[in-house]
């Protein structure tokens, strides 16, 4: 990765060791981490740190469960990526009857993972998995709300960058760029147009004050 922008990633993961280990892992891997130990705290850390993806063990005892991080993460932070690490090789043996694991997520089982670099690869490919599809416009005093993470994709938009710059300045695969920028334009109400460029119109909204960053 580049070494100007950094991929930020929320792990919420209880046993110590572990979680060091991963803040170790993936912040050599230029990641910029930021980690803590139930479901709860990983909640409210979500609006301000902004991830790019959350990595959640599943069974944190008593309370919420990572089943119920990933849910939340899906209603209100579609864009976000999602990976579970656990020790269960089945969601079931670790999550409440009837939590269910949302569609799309990463799921590695600790003891199968053979080298740090298969949990990067699924870290950067749960950016680029992140489908548009089922994504609302969140609308506010008339206005547009996107995230932060938004806001600098379409920032970069106005300034002309193509999609491999992006890339390369957010040090981000084009594979998640590309998915990232789709996310703006589904965020904003764009609808794929043959007769429109989404770009542009992206921006005019911009332009026009049209969007708010949450």
């Amino acid at each position: 990765m580049a070494t100007g922008f950094k991929a930020r990633v929320l792990i919420a993961e209880d046993e110590e060791f572990t979680l060091n280990l991963l803040c170790e892992v993936l912040e050599s891997a230029n990641f910029q981490v930021e980690a803590v130990a139930s479901v709860a705290d990983a909640i409210s850390l979500v609006p301000t740190f902004d991830p790019h993806v959350v990595i959640t063990d599943l069974n944190f005892g008593v309370g919420p469960s990572g089943a119920d991080l990933l849910q939340h993460i899906e209603k209100e932070h579609p864009w976000v990526g999602k990976v579970v690490l656990t020790s269960h090789a089945s969601p079931a043996l670790a999550i409440p009857n009837g939590v269910a694991i949302p569609d799309g997520v990463t799921y590695l089982v600790k003891s199968e993972l053979g080298s740090i670099n298969e949990l990067v690869r699924a870290v950067e490919d749960s950016i680029s998995n992140s489908s548009s599809v089922g994504v609302r416009p969140e609308i506010e005093n008339d206005r547009i709300v996107i995230s932060a993470t938004q806001g600098e994709i379409l920032l970069l938009l106005a300034e002309g960058y193509t999609n491999a710059a992006i890339a390369r300045k957010r040090g981000n695969s084009l594979r998640a760029t590309e998915t990232l920028v789709q996310r703006t334009f589904a965020s904003l109400g764009i609808k794929s147009d043959e007769d429109f460029n989404p770009r542009v119109l992206a921006v005019r909204m911009w332009q026009q004050g049209k969007v708010v960053i949450k």
